[in-house]
């Protein structure tokens, strides 16, 4: 498989780098709509999301490189070179995380509020992003076989990009890809739930992100180690127990739902929750 979509001499274009960029895009269109419903004051959210990225695409490949550190000190030079693949959503998340949440709490604005919008882009940008492993041909699971490829409904175009080594690989990278278009569909349905609290669909977001993860992890044969554990999984776990809290435990501590709690900063002309 050809992983240069453009080939421009000195310059080569890889179908990685289009596919984080057109899931970046998709992403930040997403979460301008979700902020626009929200109220939430432009200039503001402008600068959120363009730090955000920047210190997320920084913090995935850091945590890759660092759970690689032995390869990475031999070969410094290709720490830089991102479009060869090795950018993880974990590291990603955590750095802008914590940057979102220092930022929203020195602009005085709620941060769950913040966090729910922008996980409604966060999901489908990663249902999108997850094809640029495909051309890189990674993020792949144990071997298999081409007849059960077939019987699991698997495309044939995926499947023969999934012919590496010798082998028929099984395409984790794509479940991921399909469980988190189905994450996206069913948060733009669970958003207009009118008892919707706040911080219930960021913990729907890491319940449903963290299962398939962890399960998907464990199919995966090139995963991020510490020893013989799989570090994914265990971040995994860390977000499905503060998910159930936010979206089961957290929520019954505020009596008035979220469309109401947001009809009513409307009515008072308030742009940015305090």
């Amino acid at each position: 498989m050809n992983r240069v979509a453009l080939d421009l001499g000195p310059i080569q274009i890889y179908w990685y780098s289009i596919f984080i960029f057109l899931g970046i895009l998709i992403a930040c269109f997403v979460i301008y709509k979700e902020a626009k419903k929200r109220k939430i004051e432009e200039d503001f959210l402008v600068n959120l999301i363009f730090n955000s990225l920047i210190f997320g695409i920084i913090g995935a490949r850091l945590y890759y490189v660092l759970f690689n550190l032995p390869y990475y000190i031999k070969n410094p030079i290709e720490i830089l070179q991102i479009w060869n693949g090795g950018l993880a959503i974990h590291g990603g998340i955590l750095t802008a995380l914590i940057f979102i949440l220092l930022y929203s709490k020195k602009h005085k604005v709620n941060q769950l509020k913040i966090i729910d919008i922008l996980v409604v882009g966060l999901i489908i940008g990663q249902a999108i992003g997850r094809w640029g492993n495909f051309f890189n041909q990674e993020a792949y699971g144990r071997i298999t076989t081409l007849q059960q490829l077939q019987h699991a409904g698997i495309p044939n175009f995926v499947i023969q990009g999934m012919y590496i080594l010798g082998n028929y690989r099984e395409p984790t990278f794509f479940y991921e890809s399909v469980w988190c278009f189905f994450g996206f569909c069913a948060m733009l349905i669970l958003r207009k739930y009118k008892y919707l609290k706040r911080g219930q669909l960021t913990g729907f977001y890491l319940i449903w992100y963290g299962l398939a993860r962890f399960i998907i992890e464990g199919m995966r044969t090139d995963s991020l180690l510490i020893g013989p554990f799989k570090i994914a999984q265990f971040v995994s776990i860390i977000f499905i127990l503060v998910g159930c809290y936010l979206f089961f435990i957290h929520s019954k501590k505020k009596e008035v739902p979220l469309y109401k709690a947001e009809d009513k900063e409307q009515k008072q002309g308030v742009v940015l929750l305090k």
